[in-house]
C-alpha cells in the first residue's frame, strides 16, 4: 500500500511561496521585544525570596512576577502524521510575520517539535506583553487578518487535536530569553493536587539556584486558564548525555534532595518531553 501524503492546497502553497524571515531576524526581534530588562535582577533577587503566606492573596498573585505584565499561551498540536513536515512548513511562513509585526502585542517564546513524548506534536509557546488586555487585543486583530484565517483553515486539515493554555511564569524563574543552538529542550509538566500550588512555590523558589550552573533552567509557568494546578518546567541542554549529567550532578549539592522529597507528594501525574525546535524559534 503505496503511503499516505498530506495534500497541499493551492492556498497553502501561496502562503509558503514567499522568503519567510530568517531566524536571525526571528532572534533579534525577540530579544528587542517584550522581555523583561531586569532578568538579571530577578534571578539574584530569587536567592532571597522569602516564604510565601497563602492566606493572603491569590495564589496566581503571590507567585507571579510583579515587575512584569505578561501572559504566556502554550499550544500542544497533534498532527497528522502525514502532514508534519507540510503543518512545520507552514507554521515557519506565517507564525514568524505575528511576531515581527509590532502592532500585535504578541511574540514567540520557542517553537518545537516532540522527539520523544507524544510523537507527531508540535509544541508553541507565546509571551503576551501586557496580559489579558494584550492577549484580546491580538484576538480582535487576527479575526480580521484574511492571511491568518487562510492559514488556520490550511492548518485545521493538518490536525488530529489541539489544546493550549494561558500561563503566567514564576517569579523566581528566568524570563525566557533567545538562545542559540543547536540545543535540545525537554517540558516537564507537573499535575498537582489542588491547593498545593504555593507549597510548590515556596519549594522550588530555594531549589532553583541548584539548576543554575550550566544555564539549563529556561522558563518556570503555571495555568491559569484551561487545565488548571498544571506547572511547566521548561529546560534546555546540549544533548541527552549533558541532560543526564547536568541533573546527576543537582542530586550531588546539599539540598536538592530536600526539595524533591517535599515536592513529589504534591504531584499527581508528571510527564517529560524532549523537543527539538522549529527553524523559527527564537530558543535554538
Amino acid at each position: 500500500m503505496a503511503p499516505r501524503l498530506c495534500s497541499i492546497s493551492a492556498t497553502a502553497r501561496r502562503l509558503l511561496g514567499g522568503p519567510g524571515p530568517r531566524a536571525g531576524d526571528i532572534a533579534a526581534a525577540a530579544a528587542a521585544r517584550s522581555y523583561s530588562k531586569d532578568s538579571e535582577g530577578s534571578w539574584f533577587r530569587s536567592l532571597f525570596v522569602h516564604k510565601v503566606d497563602p492566606r493572603k492573596d491569590a495564589h496566581s498573585t503571590l507567585l507571579s512576577k510583579k515587575e512584569t505584565s505578561n501572559l504566556y499561551k502554550i499550544q500542544f498540536h497533534n498532527v497528522k502524521p502525514e502532514c508534519l513536515d507540510a503543518y512545520n512548513s507552514l507554521t515557519e511562513a506565517v507564525l514568524p510575520q505575528l511576531h515581527l509585526d509590532e502592532d500585535y502585542p504578541c511574540s514567540l517564546v520557542g517553537n518545537w517539535n516532540t522527539w520523544y513524548g507524544e510523537q507527531d506534536q508540535a509544541v508553541h509557546l507565546w509571551r503576551f506583553s501586557g496580559g489579558y488586555p494584550a492577549l484580546m487585543d491580538c484576538m480582535n486583530k487576527l479575526k480580521n487578518n484574511k492571511e491568518y484565517l487562510e492559514f488556520r483553515k490550511e492548518r485545521s486539515q493538518m490536525l488530529l487535536s489541539r489544546r493550549n493554555q494561558l500561563l503566567l511564569e514564576f517569579s523566581f524563574w528566568n524570563e525566557p530569553q533567545p538562545r542559540v543552538g543547536p540545543n535540545i529542550y525537554e517540558l516537564r509538566t507537573y499535575k498537582l493536587k489542588p491547593g498545593t500550588m504555593i507549597e510548590w512555590g515556596n519549594n522550588w523558589a530555594r531549589a532553583i539556584k541548584y539548576r543554575q550552573e550550566n544555564q539549563e533552567a529556561v522558563g518556570g509557568f503555571f495555568s491559569q486558564i484551561g487545565e488548571l494546578y498544571v506547572v511547566h518546567h521548561l529546560w534546555a541542554y546540549k544533548d541527552l548525555q549533558s541532560r543526564e549529567e547536568t541533573r546527576n550532578a543537582a542530586w550531588r549539592k546539599r539540598g536538592w534532595d530536600e526539595n524533591v522529597y517535599y515536592t513529589v507528594p504534591l504531584v499527581r501525574h508528571m510527564e517529560s518531553r524532549i523537543m527539538i525546535p522549529l527553524k523559527i524559534s527564537p530558543l535554538q
